[in-house]
């Protein structure tokens, strides 16, 4: 089967949102490194690797939506494609305290040839799909680990992303801060500014409303979690599209 950076589901579907998940998979393609990054299993089915759960809330969303979903098939770690190309956080070395030794001896030309092959693919992927409608919202989903190596765990259940445009962060913050059960991020774990990243170059350049979802992971382990986030968030998501007017 030939290798694909990117998977597209719906891509006919009506909604005028767009769900993308950048952190989809943990896969490293056969031409990088024979596709062995040399880390053990368990370090790349962790969150280093990519953002667990993140692609079956996407999937989810996009079927509650009626809507496409984009997601990324290849590891943070190969290439991130929530990065901008200048960023030196593009292609890691270290991570959470563990080296990736098939990036140890990467130069300019191996990341060159990484993004022409994964990244670079998935962003004019990204950039058809957000201009089939002239009034796209994005809705990009990932997760994050409770607890980094030697820090104190996080207390969040769900984060919210926001940069410039909060037009859409503010009435869904506000209804996941009515919920009881809830401990709700403002641009936590971490900040919703980022140069150059995928939020920033397919929906805040364009004007288009946009929201970063970031669930913790061990909340988003399972299908049936996968599902039941949502579920919950789908109608949340519409109500405060609606009212924010966008």
């Amino acid at each position: 089967m030939t290798y694909q950076p990117y998977m597209i589901e719906g891509a006919d579907r009506p909604s005028r949102w767009l769900v993308t998940c950048d952190h989809a998979a943990n896969t490293v393609p056969a031409f990088v490194s024979g596709g062995d990054l040399g880390l053990a299993p368990e370090d790349m089915n962790r969150h280093i690797a990519y953002d667990v759960g993140a692609a079956g809330v996407a999937r989810a969303l996009g079927h509650c939506l009626n809507a496409p979903v984009i997601r990324s098939n290849f590891s943070r770690l190969v290439i991130d494609p929530n990065r901008g190309e200048d960023d030196p956080t593009l292609l890691m070395k270290l991570y959470d305290g563990t080296i990736i030794p098939g990036n140890r001896h990467a130069d300019q030309e191996e990341l060159e040839r990484r993004l022409n092959r994964l990244y670079r693919p998935y962003h004019t992927a990204l950039t058809q799909l957000a201009a089939q409608r002239t009034d796209t919202i994005i809705c990009s989903v990932h997760s994050f680990t409770r607890q980094f190596v030697g820090r104190p765990p996080r207390p969040w259940h769900v984060g919210l992303l926001y940069a410039v445009d909060d037009r859409l962060a503010r009435p869904l913050l506000a209804q996941l801060k009515d919920e009881e059960d809830l401990c709700v991020g403002d641009n936590e774990p971490y900040s919703g500014h980022l140069a150059g990243d995928a939020i920033a170059r397919h929906a805040i350049a364009h004007e288009r409303p946009n929201i970063l979802l970031e669930l913790r992971n061990d909340l988003i382990d399972t299908p049936a979690t996968q599902e039941a986030w949502a579920q919950r968030l789908a109608p949340m998501l519409v109500a405060s599209a609606e009212k924010a007017g966008v």
